[in-house]
């Protein structure tokens, strides 16, 4: 059983990198993604974290203690108990937020200063569930319990307080549908 562990662990890596490669066309090889992109080191960290999280209420100090030393470390703060799908990437990373409910789907692409944040105090869902393939541009907010859609582009700095339907484009703020040259 361990060595099923290690080997799903070691493939997920596989994909992690192979993520980084195919959206940063400036990555040059495997080996420089798993030493320099802090994007990286904060995906791989959230993996432990949420492991540990999700493990057992004993776990879930030191789960938010190494989250806490990774984001001093890379500038991306990914709370152990939000849910990261395959092959996300977050190109440059600085100033990143994922809040601890927040659900992120597969193949998602995500760059500098994003929020998923929340919208209310309680302890019930308040962070977003971004769907698969979804873009989400620098600096935007996308904020509450809301869905973002399969297929979506979210445009830099947008601000994201409503569902968005798949394959929506959303820029501005707040942010608006984009149809073609129109926007809705």
């Amino acid at each position: 059983m361990r060595r099923t562990r290690l080997s799903a662990a070691a493939f997920r890596i596989r994909e992690d990198l192979d993520a980084a490669m195919r959206e940063d066309p400036a990555a040059r090889s495997r080996l420089e993604v798993a030493v320099a992109y802090p994007g990286i080191h904060a995906i791989w960290s959230h993996r432990l974290c949420h492991y540990l999280w999700t493990s057992s209420p004993a776990l879930m100090p030191p789960a938010r203690l190494i989250s806490q030393l990774t984001r001093f470390f890379t500038g991306i703060e990914i709370h152990p108990g939000a849910t990261i799908g395959r092959r996300f990437f977050i190109d440059h990373g600085m100033g990143v937020v994922i809040g601890e409910t927040a659900i992120v789907g597969d193949d998602v692409l995500m760059y500098h200063q994003v929020t998923l944040g929340g919208r209310s105090r309680g302890r019930e869902k308040r962070h977003p569930t971004i769907g698969s393939r979804v873009l989400i541009g620098a600096g935007a907010k996308v904020i509450g319990d809301i869905t973002v859609g399969d297929d979506a582009k979210i445009g830099a700095n947008a601000l994201v307080v409503h569902d968005v339907h798949p394959g929506a484009v959303l820029v501005g703020v707040p942010s608006l549908v984009h149809k073609g040259d129109v926007i809705a």
